[in-house]
């Protein structure tokens, strides 16, 4: 069986997993984007936190597409991959998953790509320590 007949998994390190509750809804009762992008920022925050021995602040987030709606109750599993890793900054591609209702498959739900930059206690940009 080669690559392309098999479904995508997620990639990368699971770095924070929730489960989406009804607060976090819209009028149609689906979770709200920006509570995706919030979980995002905060898993891809764990991973640099941990590269950069720090303090660290999102800087940028590279653009998103949304493909499917996350419904209440799932459980909702982000994974992050660094990119690169810069002077003061670190780019990594975080992955946003979720159990389908039914067949409980992984099924992807978004992606982006942050960027973070290591700061020192005054909030000033400092060097990413290897």
């Amino acid at each position: 069986m080669s690559d392309i007949d098999e479904a995508p998994l997620p990639e990368g390190e699971l770095a924070l997993q929730t489960v989406a509750m009804p607060a976090d809804t819209n009028a149609s009762g689906d979770i709200f984007g920006g509570w995706l992008v919030s979980q995002m920022d905060l898993a891809g925050s764990i991973s640099a936190i941990k590269l950069a021995r720090g303090r660290v602040a999102t800087v940028a987030i590279d653009s998103m597409v949304f493909l499917t709606p996350v419904h209440v109750g799932a459980v909702v599993s982000c994974y992050t991959k660094v990119l690169e890793i810069g002077r003061s900054s670190i780019k990594i591609n975080i992955d946003v998953w979720i159990s389908h209702k039914e067949s409980f498959e992984p099924v992807k739900v978004t992606e982006g790509i942050f960027v973070f930059v290591a700061m020192d206690d005054e909030g000033r940009t400092r060097r990413v320590n290897p």
